[in-house]
């Protein structure tokens, strides 16, 4: 492996000191020396970095590309973001263990594709499914998978759960040998290198059934608990709800009573609620979150520094069934054009949808708020578009339900509605990004592709928060998203710039960086063997990226390399 110098930087080393002026020498994928005139030795290539920072490569704390990097293995928008490594395996949703059933194996895909968005062929033409535990996923992966990223993957509590009971996940607690089982799982995944486990006390389904980790009684988990606490460098990641049931409180206490005095490290999606709808949750959460602090309990808030933005689409979409809205949820279920047709015209149906909108949608849904659903996306430009669906109602004298059923109609059922971002509570979004106790960087990426979740958000902390508002500061922004990162999930072997780490580095300059206005790809495999499309961003872009010592990204795009390796955390 070839050797560089990169030089005339200034390093922001990410563990939150002040920058300073320095080289940095890497060797055979490792950072050798960082300092004051480094010297290039022969056939070493030197990387001019005047005028710019040079950083550990950022990492994404929450995504979702187990099943995408499958087929999209570029990891595209990542590289020219400065991502050099992604967690996959949150919420629960994992790709292994899977079931020999091939009934219960093909319920794990339709669950992970329903809640995150992703269709189904891809999951079943080009996921080879050559494993059932998740020690034989791990060697799949390594053998098949060559990204341009590194990675690092949890276990799924779902995941195990529908091993071990099958179809009975959803509807039962688990028995005393069931949860032996259950344990003897997680502990052959820790054991092999998983991140630590997943977990989910937030979603319903399409037929509003509580998702199968909802059914999980405490001796479960306390059993579960009992072997994530063997492994020091795992951690717990839960996923709460704020957005729906508002149950995040309960939740979290469930959580921190359950893990007791046990040496576990959690982060909590949802303990921290970051928009202004939810300031109901905060005053019950926010109390619970300080004392926690408080007491030095190592259970973190998880959270996104962008707000959600909801692409309502008829032709598969989960936001219906989480606004609770499952009569307009019948037009996604229906698997023809020409069904979602007919029911968009049927008067009986329409009926029943007003009544929805009106007495049974959550109030901070996107359909109680036509105000903010903007007509942007017609496949075929009949419009109008870049409008309100209220302004589209009102112009026509139209209840806003028929007016969205009349424009799918007019504009096709490939079309899609946008919703306005979520207000944010900024203030509380600056006081977790210099909180040391949060998990920052929750992005999505790789799920929901038609709502852009994820790709390029990461460079929003630099952009938005420290260039624009100046909020924080570049160390700020940049320890955000590395060292504090890789110092919560054991990965003590990157996030800073430091002579013995991982060469995982990208290197930046501030005025030259955006994150990028969103745009489509037409690359998803989709069930009639063509493809689809996905919204995506051109790169940032930064001006190198560098992972395990191999440029994945230079001058405006990426190189092709994919030097990416799955990692596992360390105890140290």
């Amino acid at each position: 492996m070839s050797s560089s110098v990169i030089r005339g930087g200034i390093v922001v080393d990410g563990t939150g000191a002040p920058a300073f002026a320095a080289d940095v020498r890497i060797e055979n994928g490792v950072i050798t020396d960082v300092g004051a005139d480094v010297q290039a030795q022969e056939g070493d290539q030197v990387i001019d970095a005047s005028g710019c920072y040079v950083a550990p490569g950022f990492i994404e704390t929450h995504t979702h590309f187990d099943a995408t990097m499958w087929w999209q293995p570029n990891l595209d928008p990542l590289p020219g973001y400065g991502v050099t490594t992604a967690v996959l395996g949150n919420c629960g949703f994992t790709a292994a263990p899977v079931s020999d059933d091939e009934a219960v194996r093909r319920e794990l895909i339709n669950i992970f594709s329903f809640f995150e968005d992703i269709p189904i062929s891809p999951f079943l033409e080009h996921v080879p499914w050559d494993w059932r535990s998740w020690p034989e996923y791990k060697v799949s992966m390594e053998k098949h998978v060559k990204v341009p990223a590194n990675y690092a993957a949890f276990v799924g509590h779902l995941a195990i759960r529908l091993v071990v009971m099958g179809m009975d996940a959803w509807d039962r607690e688990a028995t005393p040998e069931e949860i032996e089982k259950m344990c003897a799982m997680l502990d052959e995944a820790l054991a092999a290198g998983a991140l630590g486990m997943s977990s989910n006390l937030l979603d319903h389904d399409g037929q509003d059934r509580p998702i199968p980790t909802m059914k999980a009684g405490d001796d479960e988990w306390e059993a579960l608990f009992d072997v994530l606490a063997k492994y020091p460098g795992a951690t717990l990641q839960v996923i709460v709800d704020t957005f729906m049931r508002k149950t995040a409180a309960e939740s979290v206490e469930r959580i921190d009573r359950l893990i007791g005095d046990r040496p576990i490290r959690a982060q909590v999606a949802g303990m921290a609620p970051t928009l202004t709808f939810q300031k109901d949750i905060e005053e019950k959460v926010g109390p619970l979150r300080r004392r926690l602090a408080a007491e030095k309990r190592d259970i973190r808030a998880g959270f996104a520094h962008v707000p959600p933005t909801s692409v309502i689409s008829i032709k598969k979409s989960l936001i219906f069934a989480q606004s609770n809205d499952y009569v307009w949820h019948e037009v996604v279920l229906a698997e023809s054009e020409e069904e979602k047709l007919r029911i968009l015209q049927d008067e009986d149906w329409r009926a029943r949808a007003r009544e929805s909108w009106d007495e049974k949608v959550w109030r901070h849904s996107p359909f109680a708020n036509p105000q903010s659903l903007l007509l942007i996306n017609s496949e075929n430009g009949v419009g109008p578009i870049n409008i309100s669906l209220e302004q589209y109602a009102n112009d026509r004298g139209l209840h806003p339900s028929d007016a969205m059923a009349e424009w799918f109609i007019i504009n096709t059922v490939h079309s899609t509605v946008h919703m306005a971002p979520f207000p944010q509570d900024e203030e509380m979004v600056v006081e977790l990004i210099k909180d040391p106790w949060s998990v920052p960087n929750i992005s999505d990426a790789g799920a929901h592709g038609q709502m852009l979740c994820g790709g390029g958000e990461n460079i929003r902390l630099l952009t938005y928060y420290c260039r624009e508002k100046g909020w924080i500061t570049v160390e700020e922004a940049v320890h955000a998203q590395t060292g504090k990162i890789a110092d919560f999930f054991g990965l003590t072997d990157l996030g800073k710039l430091q002579a013995g780490k991982r060469a995982d580095i990208t290197v930046f300059n501030m005025d030259e960086i955006e994150r990028r206005p969103m745009k489509k790809a037409f690359d998803v495999p989709d069930e009639n063997g063509g493809t689809t499309w996905r919204f995506t961003r051109d790169p940032a872009p930064v001006r190198l990226t560098m992972v395990n010592g191999e440029v994945t990204f230079a001058n405006g795009e990426t190189t092709g390399a994919a030097p990416g390796l799955m990692l596992s955390p360390s105890a140290a």
